[in-house]
C-alpha cells in the first residue's frame, strides 16, 4: 500500500480553494466514461469545474513531453484517481503525487495496491500550496486557474533547483506565460516566469479530450528553471515590476509619478541611505530625483508591455545604483 503523508503546512498569503475539488478550468486526470463521476463511483461536482480528461493520447503526450529518466523523481500534484500517475510510475523511480480529497486518495491507492508499481508511490494528501515540497526532479501538473500562478512561482522558488515541469492550465494562462514584448498579453507574469526559467508552449488540448467539456480551452506548457538562478535580488524585481505593469501602456515618467509610489520609494530612499550611512540631499524630491534617472538613462518614454528582460534587468540596475530600492 502507498505511504500517505500529511502535508506540513505553510500558513501565508497565497490561500486558494483546494486545487482538486474547486476550480473553473480543473481538469481530473480519470478517464471515466461518465459525465459526473469516475469508473470507481466518485462523484464530481460540475459546479466546481471539474471535467475528467478522457483521452489516452493526451496522458501519453504529456509523459512523453516530461522526458523522464528512470531514476528520476516526480512530483505529480492533483493525481485524480491515477490515469497519469500510473505512467509515470512506470517511467520513474519514485513518484510523489500532492493530492487533497482523501476519496480520490483511497481510489489512488487501490489503482496500484498489490503491484510492483506500489512501493515508488508515495502520496501527500493536503494543499499544495501550503505544503512542504520535497526534492524533486520532475513536475507533471493539471491546475485549476485559481491557483496557477502562485503554484508557478511556488515551483520556481523551490530549492534545490528542478529539471522541468509539464503543466496543463487554462489556455489564456499558458498564453500568458510564454507572451513576449507587444503581445496583448505581456504582463508581470509573464516577464517574471521568463526572468526565471525558459518556458515553451508544448500544445493545446482540446475541449472535446474532457468530458464533460469545459467552458474554456487548456494548453500544456514546460518550464525549465534558470541554472544557475540570476544573481538579483527578487524583491527589489518583483516590486520594479509591479510598478511598471500597473500602467503598463503608459511612458515610464507617467507610470512613476502616483503619489503612493512616489512615497514609497521616498521611504526605501531615506531607509537605504542610513543603512550606507550616505548622506540624504536636504533639498531631496524623490520624484524629481526618479524622473532625472529615468531621463539620463533614456528609460523614460520607454513603456513596460514593449521592454525586454535585459532592458528590465538594467532598469533594475540603474535604480539601484542611485539608490532606488522597491522592496
Amino acid at each position: 500500500m502507498p505511504k500517505v503523508i500529511t502535508a506540513k503546512r505553510k500558513e501565508g498569503r497565497l490561500g486558494a480553494k483546494p486545487y482538486s475539488t474547486s476550480s473553473t478550468s480543473g481538469v481530473s486526470n480519470d478517464s471515466s466514461s461518465s459525465g459526473t463521476g469516475s469508473g470507481q463511483g466518485i462523484q464530481f461536482n460540475r459546479d466546481f469545474g471539474q471535467h475528467i480528461l478522457k483521452n489516452p493520447l493526451v496522458l501519453n503526450a504529456i509523459v512523453d513531453k516530461a522526458n523522464i529518466r528512470p531514476s528520476d523523481v516526480v512530483l505529480e500534484v492533483g493525481p485524480g484517481t491515477g490515469n497519469l500517475t500510473v505512467r509515470l510510475l512506470e517511467k520513474a523511480s519514485r513518484v510523489i503525487a500532492c493530492e487533497i480529497d482523501p476519496r480520490l486518495i483511497a481510489e489512488l491507492q487501490k489503482r496500484v495496491q498489490g503491484s510492483p508499481l506500489a512501493s515508488k508511490l508515495h502520496i501527500i494528501q493536503g494543499d499544495v500550496l501550503k505544503a512542504d515540497l520535497p526534492y524533486f526532479d520532475v513536475c507533471v501538473a493539471n491546475l485549476p486557474y485559481q491557483i496557477s500562478s502562485p503554484f508557478v512561482f511556488k515551483l520556481l522558488l523551490h530549492r534545490p533547483l528542478f529539471r522541468s515541469a509539464v503543466l496543463m492550465f487554462q489556455r489564456e494562462f499558458a498564453q500568458r506565460l510564454v507572451a513576449q514584448p507587444s503581445d496583448k498579453l505581456y504582463c508581470r507574469l509573464s516577464i517574471n516566469t521568463q526572468l526565471l526559467s525558459k518556458v515553451e508552449h508544448l500544445m493545446k488540448i482540446g475541449k472535446n479530450n474532457f468530458r464533460p467539456p469545459p467552458k474554456v480551452e487548456s494548453s500544456v506548457v514546460r518550464i525549465e528553471p534558470k541554472n544557475p538562478p540570476p544573481a538579483i535580488n527578487y524583491k527589489e524585481w518583483d516590486g520594479l515590476v509591479r510598478i511598471a505593469f500597473v500602467r503598463k501602456n503608459k511612458t515610464l515618467s507617467a507610470g512613476f509619478k502616483t503619489t503612493s509610489m512616489m512615497e514609497m520609494l521616498d521611504k526605501n530612499y531615506r531607509t537605504h541611505c542610513s543603512l550606507t550611512n550616505t548622506v540624504i540631499e536636504p533639498d531631496l524630491d524623490i520624484k524629481k530625483k526618479v524622473e532625472a534617472i529615468l531621463e539620463k538613462y533614456d528609460f523614460g518614454k520607454m513603456r513596460a508591455r514593449t521592454m525586454d528582460l535585459d532592458e528590465f534587468l538594467k532598469l533594475l540596475h540603474v535604480m539601484n545604483t542611485e539608490g532606488i530600492h522597491f522592496a
